[in-house]
């Protein structure tokens, strides 16, 4: 849906109703009519809100260990480790440190804190002492919860608990999950409270807390798995896969949280492997796959996926990065009898910004490539990136979002704040796209990602898609090289399929067949693994850094 000059958006509960947008102004809706939200609530108590009514259906299941808790146990458990916390001296406003594999200890510290309304900041444990100490020094971490393996790269004199076996000078989970849930101190919580803290470097510049609150949160889950035809349709006898890390907002909203919402049951991994990882899914039944591009190559690409029956799985939701159509067509051939289609989302905006149609309770078709319809109860509009104007149907630019599940903004960060959300209460997500004629979003790559070739642009994830297309190619990442005559050329770094022979000429040859002139690369290098984060995203920065070296090293 579309509209020009339209009045506020119809919301409900305490949902704020966005300024109205100027005139000129072009506004893109969800073909899904706005719902009620219970925003008011805590997230905890709006996440178990109906936990009587599958109160013994496995909620949590280790894919370590097979130990299953029920919803009943579950909830029991988040508030027995609230009451921990507060005994460990947490109190409302805190912020606690998870530094956490996938574990069902993580589910229980992250809700026990909504509980006691204190936030949790979550961390990769393979980030550097240095890393993990500044974002525990920025968020102002309180207790850090972690694996004892990861204990010697959390600063000395913080309050240091594991999940296993603890060293010496830390203490045990069971101080937490073990205390008296009667013991929870009544707090009184605002929506406007946060909740979580992620770390991001938004559109540009170094990692920053971004505030989710309350009612961010509950009004992304709402947009996806509440009213009468939920965008995201999970029932109570799905298996969702969580692979994912829950330290990136992705696996944490729209896997976790999610789930706790509607019943459904969460098979966790603390990390990706492709034979543990298809031997669960088989076991287990699963029947929801929330996955990144990478996952999806490999379960496209790798021989052992026919080994293993994943006749289960429904749905198929690839999300973090673009899904280029070649291999979105791979999986497809692979899972024919799954939904596959992609979701779009950034830590700052709740996070999901769009989402298939075809996940929901009544699905209509989406279109390969495609990112989906936005989500209900919000806004979105594409600017021009130099004029700021707004553009129409089929002309990309910046997409521009605003709703009640945006962040509230960055941590001690007024000016970064002011830079991403303007005082319409538009957030720019720094990512260039479009709509279709069909309420359709599509990315085209991230605005500082696009390589100026003689002042064209050159978007990466379009060679990419390309690249991981041919059958020789396991993966590909395309970076810009500096050059004096056309400012910057493309560069793709190429990680051989097994046993492929392929060459630089080849692959020059392979893109220059289907791409403009100024889209064809100018050097391939050949490496055994392409660097990325863990939500999926490439580390460009990685791969610039290396041709520095090289440069470097030639002149």
């Amino acid at each position: 849906m579309i509209s020009i000059a339209s009045p506020e958006l119809h919301q409900h509960g305490n949902s704020p109703a966005p300024p109205p947008a100027s005139s000129d102004t072009v506004i893109f809706r969800s073909r899904l009519p706005d719902i009620p939200i219970a925003n008011h609530l805590p997230l905890h108590s709006y996440c178990f809100e109906n936990v009587a009514n599958f109160a013994g259906n496995p909620c949590l299941i280790s894919g370590v260990s097979g130990r299953a808790y029920s919803f009943a146990e579950t909830h029991l458990l988040c508030r027995r480790t609230a009451a921990g916390l507060a005994a460990a001296g947490i109190k409302q406003g805190d912020v606690i440190l998870l530094l956490l594999q996938n574990c069902p200890e993580f589910v229980f510290a992250f809700m026990g804190a909504s509980f006691l309304g204190a936030a949790a900041t979550a961390a990769n444990p393979f980030c550097t002492p240095g890393e993990i100490r500044k974002q525990s020094a920025a968020a102002g971490a309180k207790i850090v919860i972690t694996h004892s393996a990861y204990v010697d790269k959390v600063e000395s004199g913080i309050t240091v608990i594991t999940v296993d076996e603890p060293p010496a000078g830390c203490l045990p989970f069971s101080v937490l999950s073990g205390a008296d849930e009667a013991s929870i101190p009544e707090v009184c919580i605002d929506g406007d409270d946060t909740v979580a803290l992620p770390f991001s470097s938004g559109t540009t510049g170094l990692p920053k807390g971004v505030l989710l609150t309350h009612r961010s949160l509950i009004s992304s889950i709402a947009q996806q798995v509440d009213g009468e035809n939920p965008n995201l349709h999970l029932r109570r006898d799905d298996v969702v896969l969580c692979v994912l890390p829950l330290f990136h907002i992705f696996s944490l909203n729209s896997v976790l949280l999610c789930s706790l919402r509607t019943g459904a049951s969460v098979l966790i991994m603390p990390k990706f492997e492709i034979s543990s990882m298809l031997s669960l899914i088989e076991r287990y039944r699963v029947t929801v796959a929330a996955v990144v591009p990478p996952l999806v190559l490999a379960l496209a690409k790798n021989p052992a996926v026919e080994s293993y029956d994943l006749s289960s799985i429904r749905i198929v939701i690839s999300g973090a990065a673009p899904l280029g159509k070649g291999l979105e067509a791979a999986l497809r051939r692979r899972l024919p009898h799954a939904v596959l289609g992609q979701g779009y989302g950034m830590t700052e905006a709740g996070p999901v910004l769009s989402m298939s149609p075809a996940f929901a309770k009544y699905p209509t078709e989406a279109k390969s490539g495609s990112c989906g319809t936005v989500v209900r109860n919000s806004e979105l509009k594409i600017i021009d990136p130099e004029t700021g104007f707004s553009l129409g149907r089929n002309k990309p630019g910046e997409i521009c979002i605003r709703g009640a599940q945006i962040m509230k903004g960055y941590l001690n960060d007024p000016e970064a704040t002011s830079a991403t959300i303007d005082v319409e209460g538009w957030l720019h997500t720094g990512d260039i796209g479009y709509v279709d004629d069909g309420d359709e979003v599509y990315i085209v790559d991230r605005a500082k990602e696009l390589i100026k070739f003689k002042g064209f642009q050159v978007p990466p994830a379009e060679l990419e898609a390309l690249l991981v297309g041919n059958p020789l190619i396991a993966d590909a990442a395309v970076v810009s090289q500096m050059d004096e005559v056309a400012g910057e050329v493309p560069v793709a770094f190429i990680v051989r399929s097994k046993d492929a022979e392929i060459s630089e000429e080849i692959v020059k040859e392979f893109i220059a067949k289907q791409v403009v002139f100024y889209k064809r690369l100018h050097k391939v290098y050949f490496i055994h693994a392409i660097p990325k984060s863990p939500s999926g995203k490439i580390l460009r920065k990685e791969l610039r850094a290396r041709l520095a070296n090289v440069a470097a090293s030639s002149s």
